[in-house]
């Protein structure tokens, strides 16, 4: 029997704008999704009466629970035209859910506000297959982007005011000021600073024991003003901020040093909150994070700093999953939202195995990576599998007849122009041509031992005969099954299909997983090993990144996993390049690390971690009903 928060969606043709779709459904108190799924009153804090955070003891209460089946929904290379990965994300949970009484979560990540407000709009899904309340889930959720803000832009003063201090005092005076010689300051010097000690070798926990060589390594970071990496950050798309000159005032004249924003989801303290197990966890990663070096080549982390402690305390709630639902009421847990072409692109770790215990043994948990399987679905693999010991059943190709025809030399898709008469007509051979990108994100994807179902979503203008050729392409590249879906028109009822095959995907699954490298490869070879899988012919490293690589080497960060950066919209480095391109140079611009996060990241051309405005945002269409108090314009 459908659990009873499941509710029947009365569907209308032509299928309404999301906003109206979603304002039209009242959702069910967020306590009743939460009995429903298992879940007692002290496993959560509500926000409101439709959110609420699930506290991490949920997982010590389910420890001997045995997990459900673990799937992951990526996408074939992005193109203007669309795939609709979260969409199918949605709809085939409802399909689990509400039609087939599975017992399920959808996982999904936390949409920024530059898009929202920006060119992309919201992420909560689209038509019929919707996360509620969208303008919730779209803009403030329960604020842990702001807590990532906040965390952020903490360590961008302190780095700062440390070189400030360093400047203007001696050491005796600076180590006084660190350590005041009263019981409080000793307290603070024997719990807090502990870190930089014995980092240092310094076993001694009594401030006046201190020789004066160890008061000055321990009070002097004698930061290089330029190797700082750490950015400050805002959760606004605002390309006049990509560079500024900081230390203008009178104060700190001397000081002047060029540095920038980033929009908030790219700050490495996001990608931190994806990929920790537990707080302590979180605590060590963040106190880890390395934001440039020393003089003499050493690495200055957080902890370093001493604010590893305070931005935990920022972080203290972020670090829990936000729950939600989806239209038919099935339960939705979102959490973190790192940028999938600078990190890793995959929501959290703690949501995906709080929801394996949920849903248990025979129940499913559908979490969403980022862009095209080459970047989302790689990372998934190769970065958060490792990190968090779980292993997926199932992972999920999402595909668009019209996105196909593209990739298979169709014209040139111009934003406010009608699309071309290729795009919404029947064109088998389009398709057949664009399908050669379907086929290698297959093969790619095949190549972790996990079996592949293609969602091929579909719009109206699609034919029975461009269909049949997407199917007989996948079964050729080596899917378990290729569906048609009508999610987005029908809701789950239009991804039965889709759930169905991706339970007899699930059931039969045997193989062991294999990732694309092994951790203890060198940092090259890790790097040419993914550039192979995209088709590479070899890599090509600039002076700056040959120089990265070294000194990373050095410091002892060479068996981090590899987080790719670049560009979503080809396999190549070349935007342009679609379909499945083979025997390019890979070029690595630069190499940077995030420590704190637990990986290294090549540059793979330029990539931008403050996107800009369009010449009509997205926020033109967004407004408030006085009368009613709901927003309209978010799609």
């Amino acid at each position: 029997m459908p659990s009873p928060t499941i509710r029947r969606l009365d569907v209308a043709s032509p299928v309404p704008a999301d906003i109206d779709i979603a304002n039209a459904v009242e959702p069910l108190p967020i306590a009743d999704i939460a009995a429903e799924l298992g879940l007692r009153p002290d496993h959560y804090d509500l926000y409101g009466k439709y959110k609420a955070k699930v506290l991490l003891s949920v997982l010590d209460d389910l420890k001997a629970q045995q997990d459900g089946y673990y799937v992951v929904v990526g996408g074939i290379t992005p193109t203007p035209l669309g795939e609709g990965k979260s969409t199918t994300t949605v709809g085939l949970c409802q399909a689990l859910g509400a039609f087939l009484d599975k017992k399920v979560v959808t996982c999904l990540r936390q949409p920024s506000q530059g898009p929202t407000f920006g060119i992309k709009g919201g992420a909560a899904g689209g038509g019929y297959s919707q996360v509620i309340p969208m303008d919730e889930f779209n803009l403030h959720l329960t604020g842990d982007i702001h807590a990532i803000t906040a965390a952020n832009n903490l360590l961008a003063a302190a780095i700062d005011t440390r070189i400030f201090h360093e400047n203007s005092q001696s050491d005796k005076g600076l180590f006084n000021r660190l350590c005041p010689a009263n019981k409080e300051g000793k307290r603070h010097f024997a719990d807090v600073m502990f870190r930089r000690l014995t980092k240092l070798g310094i076993s001694k926990t009594d401030p006046n024991e201190l020789t004066p060589d160890e008061i000055r390594r321990f009070a002097r970071l004698d930061i290089d003003p330029e190797s700082i990496t750490w950015r400050r950050v805002m959760d606004v798309n605002d390309r006049f901020l990509r560079k500024i000159t900081i230390g203008q005032g009178p104060e700190e004249k001397g000081m002047v040093r060029e540095t920038g924003f980033d929009i908030s989801v790219a700050s490495e303290i996001m990608a931190v909150l994806a990929l920790t197990t537990s707080l302590a966890d979180m605590r060590e990663r963040l106190g880890r994070m390395v934001i440039g070096n020393s003089k003499s080549g050493e690495p200055i982390t957080a902890d370093d700093l001493g604010v590893g402690g305070a931005l935990t305390v920022l972080m203290k709630d972020a670090i829990h999953p936000t729950l939600m639902q989806t239209l038919e009421g099935t339960p939705v847990l979102v959490h973190a939202g790192p940028f999938a072409n600078i990190a890793h692109g995959n929501s959290s770790i703690v949501a995906d195995k709080i929801a394996l215990k949920l849903v248990g043994k025979g129940g499913f948990v559908v979490t969403e990576a980022g862009f095209g399987a080459d970047i989302g679905t790689e990372k998934f693999m190769d970065i958060k599998c490792r990190y968090s010991g779980l292993v997926p059943q199932c992972a999920i190709i999402v595909a668009t007849i019209r996105a196909l025809k593209m990739h298979g030399g169709g014209p040139e898709v111009v934003a406010g122009k009608p699309l071309d008469h290729a795009y919404v007509s029947e064109n088998v051979a389009l398709v057949e041509a664009g399908c050669v990108n379907l086929a290698k994100h297959i093969s790619n994807t095949r190549s972790y031992g996990v079996n592949v179902v293609v969602a091929i979503n579909k719009f109206a203008s699609d034919t029975e005969a461009e269909m049949n050729v997407v199917r007989s392409a996948s079964m050729a590249a080596g899917a378990f099954d290729a569906v048609v879906c009508t999610h987005h028109a029908h809701g789950g009822k239009g991804a039965v299909e889709l759930g169905l095959a991706v339970q007899r995907a699930c059931e039969s699954q045997t193989e062991p997983l294999k990732f694309l490298y092994p951790l203890e490869s060198s940092i090259k070879e890790k790097i040419e090993s993914i550039a192979k899988f995209y088709g590479a012919s070899g890599v090509e490293y600039s002076e700056q990144a040959e120089k990265q690589i070294e000194m990373y080497t050095k410091q002892g960060f060479s068996n981090l996993p590899i987080c790719m950066a670049k560009t979503q919209y080809s396999f190549s480095h070349v935007p342009s390049m679609k379909g499945a391109p083979t025997g390019f140079v890979l070029p690595i611009r630069d190499v940077r690390a995030s420590i704190g996060a637990g990986f290294i990241y090549p540059l793979v051309g330029t990539m931008s971690t403050m996107p800009g405005l369009p010449t009509r945002p997205c926020f033109y269409e967004i407004d408030v009903d006085t009368a009613t108090g709901k927003v309209m314009g978010l799609s």
